[in-house]
């Protein structure tokens, strides 16, 4: 992942953060092949039964398997110093672990046991509608996508869309089209963005548009676990 310092600086600008190439290809379809093997997953959820759009996704199960944990475990640990600093600029008091296995003791503390890594899969006419990943009253600010199928190759459209609600201004929409194996880090909730006022919050939701052709995969890291 990029230095600490330029990922601090463009989540500080952007409140989101884009990284080409984070897994190779290989990894990438390794980790997607997971989504046939049922042993490996505690629920699979089916969108449109729940009015979260079209398509399905599966949670993990405990434990999570290796490569999912350790990815988990090497985000966080780059992310935890950044999300201090946010909350130290928002007037909140609340400090993460620099140790995600000591965040997640804090899970496990307020009932929040079950894991939420996921892996989701989209087929033609299959989308997301924007929402936030918030599982309990513990919850980390940042989550991260990994992308794991090559667009136009193996689908099209999909598009990753962000929106940000600044107060007292209209909602500003994001559209990305990451490439196989790229890596997002997004807010879970709110940012801090200054002006000449001092800083403010912006919230941020993400969704995904329909799918038009093909399939396409993706790895869900959310940080805190859930009820």
């Amino acid at each position: 992942m990029r230095h600490a310092a330029e990922l601090a600086t463009e989540l500080r600008e952007r409140s989101f953060c884009l990284v080409g190439g984070y897994l190779s290809a290989e990894h990438a379809r390794a980790i997607r092949a997971m989504y046939d093997d049922a042993s490996l997953f505690r629920s699979r959820v089916v969108m449109e039964k729940h009015a979260f759009g079209h398509g399905e996704y599966q949670y993990f199960a405990d434990p999570v398997p290796l490569t999912i944990r350790e990815l988990r475990e090497t985000l966080y640990a780059q992310l935890a110093p950044i999300a201090n600093e946010w909350m130290s600029e928002m007037g909140s008091e609340r400090r993460f672990p620099l140790a995600h296995q000591a965040f997640l003791d804090e899970c496990f503390a307020a009932n929040q046991t079950k894991p939420t890594a996921l892996l989701l899969r989209y087929e033609a006419g299959d989308y997301n509608c924007l929402h936030q990943d918030l599982y309990g009253p513990v919850a980390f600010p940042f989550q991260a996508t990994i992308y794991l199928s090559a667009p136009d190759e193996e689908f099209e459209g999909g598009e990753v869309v962000l929106t940000e609600r600044r107060p007292r201004a209209q909602v500003r929409a994001h559209v990305l089209s990451p490439q196989q194996g790229d890596l997002l880090v997004l807010p879970s909730h709110a940012a801090p963005r200054r002006n000449e006022r001092g800083v403010y919050k912006v919230y941020f939701k993400h969704g995904v548009s329909s799918v038009t052709r093909g399939t396409r995969y993706t790895l869900g890291i959310i940080f805190h676990d859930a009820l």
